[in-house]
């Protein structure tokens, strides 16, 4: 609020007129002369007064007074605004040319060489745990120690592909105890929580994305990934499409306000279609019944993870972990439904087809 709201100039005096610029004293009081008491800066000056405002006669213009009565009969406040429609939050062509882009390059590693594919997931990797580290340090002061967890996610990757699950675990376990090693560099304060915090972030980004390789060692290894992938996409599109559209019931509004029920009806929806399709023409063996318990799988299981890590960005007060993809945020904002939904999809395909 600006000085001119409170008012401006001095209030005029009992009698109707303003005091008398360069006197000090009351206003005229009566007829009589008024005797001057100390002129301001030496000298009197000569009485302002406010010119009347001119009142048209009555015998006016009646459209000038029409006018003037719908005027003062005019609401006062700015104009009501018309409705504006629902619009993304994000830039969508910026989303849809990297979605793109990223989308090239994967089904070309994954599809000509597969181990170009095996690194493709360690640079994810070592980017989001950079991201989650980065955050955690500016947000929370957790120092949790970068370099071995980036070499330990990497040979994590990598072990998964090469020697299966036991490769898994056992980098799992030195990446942990070589992070608890690392951080003995640093004074001991907050020692606890900081490698709590490594060996959380261990688990959450390398280890959940070594089922991607175990998935991609198979014999149809390909076949299987892109199953995984496309059916967490299109749960994704799903639940965005429907929720924009019409979604009306907040899902977990303390979590995350833009998720609603029907947003997540969609992402079942379309994620059982197309897992009935990919498991009845991409997978050996497979049945559209069991792509229709798949799709219900990923589609939960991909909700459960992006309100995880909504849960992440909020305790850190953030709303992306990065801004490296324009329209996505960073890695780990693409990651957040495809890490657990790795493990489940791997899972039930062991189950529905086999290890391969």
């Amino acid at each position: 609020m600006n000085d001119s709201s409170w008012g401006a100039g001095p209030l005029p005096s009992a009698g109707g007129s303003p005091p008398a610029s360069g006197f000090w004293g009351p206003p005229d009081q009566g007829s009589g002369p008024t005797v001057p008491a100390r002129p301001v800066h030496g000298a009197a000056e000569p009485q302002q007064t406010r010119p009347m405002p001119t009142v048209p006669e009555a015998g006016g213009d009646r459209n000038d007074r029409d006018r003037r009565d719908q005027g003062a009969a005019r609401p006062s406040g700015p104009p009501a605004q018309p409705p504006q429609k629902k619009r993304a939050g994000r830039d969508l062509r910026a989303a849809i040319g990297v979605a793109l882009g990223l989308g090239a390059v994967i089904i070309a590693s994954l599809f000509v060489v597969k181990a170009v594919f095996v690194g493709v997931i360690a640079a994810a990797v070592v980017v989001g745990l950079w991201e989650l580290s980065s955050r955690l340090s500016e947000k929370k002061y957790i120092r949790i120690p970068l370099v071995p967890l980036a070499v330990g996610g990497a040979a994590m990757v990598f072990a998964g592909y090469l020697r299966g699950a036991e490769g898994a675990w056992l980098a799992m376990a030195l990446t942990a105890l070589a992070t608890l090693v690392w951080r003995m560099s640093d004074p001991p304060e907050d020692y606890l929580r900081d490698v709590t915090a490594a060996v959380f972030a261990a688990f959450y980004v390398p280890f959940l994305a070594t089922f991607v390789a175990l998935m991609l060692a198979a014999q149809d290894g390909a076949w299987r990934v892109l199953t995984f992938l496309v059916l967490t996409v299109v749960s994704d599109t799903g639940a965005y499409a429907v929720g924009w559209r019409f979604g009306k019931h907040k899902l977990a509004p303390r979590i995350s306000p833009g998720k609603t029920r029907e947003g997540l009806l969609g992402a079942v929806g379309f994620a059982m279609a197309a897992g009935a399709l990919c498991m009845e023409f991409l997978i050996d063996g497979g049945s559209w019944w069991q792509g229709l318990l798949l799709g219900l799988a990923v589609a939960t299981s991909a909700t459960l993870g992006d309100l995880g890590e909504s849960m992440i960005k909020r305790d850190l007060g953030i709303k992306d972990m990065g801004n490296l993809l324009p329209g996505h945020g960073g890695i780990m904002d693409r990651l957040d439904s495809l890490l657990p939904t790795a493990p489940v999809v791997w899972l039930l395909l062991v189950v529905f087809v086999g290890a391969g």
